[in-house]
């Protein structure tokens, strides 16, 4: 999949070239020629194999051929977005991602005509990131919606927790996973993240080694090489914010009172701030719950689950970010 979807009758490559120079990246966007109810039951139909009678009972996209063959994948996503959407009766938005500024234009582009009225449930899986986006994103999914539900189907850590504090409701099942709060940061030697702990411990690590052993020092130096001192200063002043940044995301619920976000805030300290040493530690439903968060344990045999999971796969399969709903297609490839 690739390219920027606009209209049916526009070349797929002109408008790719025409995104990637706005924004840098592969994208996918909505189709705009004609009603978009229509065109998504037309997709929804196609994609489930439902004769259409208007053409004698075959089964025609109002895409030509080539266009819709190269985009068939992604209107059977948005089919099962619709099932959804029409049987738990809400708005379904997809993000998988890393949580950093850029993040806010992209699912502003999924539900910036939600109905405030309607139900928004978001499924969203995050290795982290940056948490004051993290909180400017749960503020948004919230003024969009009545009731806001966070579904994560494999792991939203740091600042994808921070994010899931904002929620009215957590959906997780046996393999989900929350995780301890630590500020993440992009890699600036290449793709990925490092977290603020494991830099400033690392740095920490080095001045005791030099300390021991001055000839160490060259090693040291060269294993650090693309660590800065501001670098080390921004990693320092993250972890000095994180107490704040809990709070804020648990007041972006508008539900809570003063007293409940100082509560749920004093239970989450110690297991996702204080003592956690690895990012990757796990912090399970059970534990989240136990914290005062309101988590629900889905059934995985439940149809709720099962339609979750069938989508969850296919964005496994696609092997990058992507932010999706109902109308609108944003893909990020991996490294980007």
């Amino acid at each position: 999949m690739s390219g920027h979807e606009d209209a049916d009758d526009e070349a797929p490559g002109h408008a790719a070239d025409r995104e990637r120079a706005q924004v840098g990246r592969q994208q996918e966007d909505r189709d705009s020629a004609g009603d978009p109810e229509e065109q998504l039951e037309g997709a929804r139909g196609q994609a489930a194999g439902v004769p259409d009678p208007s053409h004698g009972g075959l089964s025609f996209p109002a895409q030509t051929p080539l266009f819709f063959a190269q985009h068939a994948e992604r209107y059977a996503r948005q089919a099962l977005i619709r099932e959804y959407e029409d049987r738990f009766h809400c708005r379904l938005a997809v993000m998988i991602d890393a949580i950093f500024p850029d993040s806010i234009m992209l699912l502003e582009e999924l539900i910036a005509d939600a109905d405030p009225e309607e139900d928004l449930h978001l499924i969203l899986d995050s290795p982290g990131g940056d948490g004051e986006t993290a909180v400017r994103l749960a503020r948004s999914a919230q003024a969009r919606c009545k009731e806001l539900t966070i579904i994560v189907p494999n792991q939203a850590k740091s600042a994808g927790t921070i994010m899931v504090m904002g929620a009215h409701r957590i959906l997780m099942g046996p393999t989900s996973d929350l995780g301890p709060v630590d500020p993440q940061f992009r890699s600036p030697s290449g793709p990925g993240l490092y977290s603020a702990k494991d830099l400033i411990a690392a740095v920490d690590n080095a001045e005791k080694a030099i300390a021991a052993n001055p000839d160490s020092y060259p090693l040291h130096v060269s294993l650090l090489a693309d660590v800065t001192a501001v670098m080390v200063q921004q990693a320092r002043s993250a972890l000095e914010r994180t107490d704040d940044l809990v709070r804020e995301a648990l007041r972006s619920h508008p539900g809570r009172t003063w007293d409940e976000v100082e509560e749920i805030a004093q239970a989450l300290k110690e297991k996702l701030i204080d003592l956690p040493r690895d990012h990757g530690a796990v912090f399970a439903s059970a534990d989240a719950s136990a914290a005062g968060l309101p988590v629900e344990e889905a059934d995985p045999r439940s149809d709720q689950w099962r339609l979750v999971w069938h989508l969850w796969t296919r964005y496994v399969m696609m092997g990058g970010g992507v932010y999706e709903g109902r109308l609108a297609s944003q893909f990020i490839p991996r490294g980007s």
